[in-house]
């Protein structure tokens, strides 16, 4: 594992599964699908297209901060509709760079206009370090007289 590496290879390492929500849903069932399924964020969806992204952090920012009701918002009212993507083929060190650059932690993976995936910041952490620990697994092996070749 590199940096260099495709998320079509951190998908594959991962779960696939998409959580999302309907635009029209109430806030607090999105958060409450968040809870249940231990995400920071879900996609929000309709017939199939990608709308817009909710997270925590718009929760907090747009109904907590404002004083608005969870239960009387809908999620369209508060959801990023501007969502930064990602493809199968792009790298994790370009991934890495948009999440730090734009301040996300959320990436919707798109094949065409299909939603392939998503991938977080702590994907992008855990791949990292298991990077690091072959590489140092890899150099272990080499001081020892145990690199191959």
């Amino acid at each position: 594992m590199k940096p260099v590496d495709t998320i079509e290879s951190v998908l594959k390492r991962k779960s696939r599964q998409v959580w999302s929500v309907e635009p029209t849903a109430m806030v607090f069932e999105a958060i409450q699908k968040m809870s249940d399924k231990g995400i920071g964020a879900l996609l929000v969806m309709s017939n199939g297209r990608l709308d817009g992204i909710i997270s925590e952090r718009d929760y907090a920012r747009k109904v907590i901060l404002k004083d608005r009701s969870s239960k009387r918002t809908q999620v369209r009212e508060i959801m990023t509709s501007l969502v930064m993507v990602v493809t199968p083929q792009d790298t994790v060190q370009e991934c890495m760079r948009l999440m730090t650059e734009h301040r996300i932690r959320h990436l919707p993976v798109m094949d065409g206009d299909k939603v392939v995936g998503v991938v977080s910041i702590g994907d992008m952490v855990n791949w990292t370090i298991q990077s690091h620990e072959e590489t140092i697994g890899q150099l272990e092996g080499y001081i020892a007289g145990k690199y191959p070749g």
